[in-house]
């Protein structure tokens, strides 16, 4: 298997609402939206964010949607810098996120803080001033 991931799909209970966010209040742009169904998001070269209707994520997968619990996962967003941390947090507590942890520098160097989209998944918004931070820049 090659050594890359193509898809992250994440169950969310009302895709219109995570439309809403993601594009409306976050300014993405989707690449496939089906209402009511799936939206889906080119984030990076020939990598896609689907967000997917947490039923018919059920009926295909066969795995029940936990609800009420944060996922034991994050999704990342690097800046360049601390200010751009910032501003990334305000808008999307302006789009409804909930922020979970405000930005603050962290004892390996960086900076970061992280927000909640609609579902509860869990967005670090960071600083990292490393190689590997700085590789994932655009």
């Amino acid at each position: 298997m090659d050594q890359r991931l193509s898809f992250v799909t994440l169950a969310v209970a009302d895709v219109s609402a995570s439309r809403r966010f993601y594009a409306d209040g976050l300014g993405w742009e989707p690449t496939m939206d089906v209402p009511g169904e799936v939206v889906m998001f080119r984030v990076a070269d020939k990598v896609v964010l689907s967000l997917w209707a947490a039923e018919a994520f059920e009926a295909e997968t066969g795995a029940r949607v936990a609800t009420g619990v944060v996922p034991p996962l994050t999704l990342a967003h690097n800046c360049a810098t601390r200010a751009g941390v910032d501003r990334v947090l305000d808008q999307a507590r302006h789009a409804g996120a909930a922020r979970v942890r405000e930005a603050v520098t962290r004892e390996w160097g960086g900076y970061s803080g992280y927000f909640a989209d609609p579902d509860g998944f869990l967005w670090e918004v960071a600083y990292n001033p490393g190689e590997i931070g700085e590789s994932v820049l655009p």
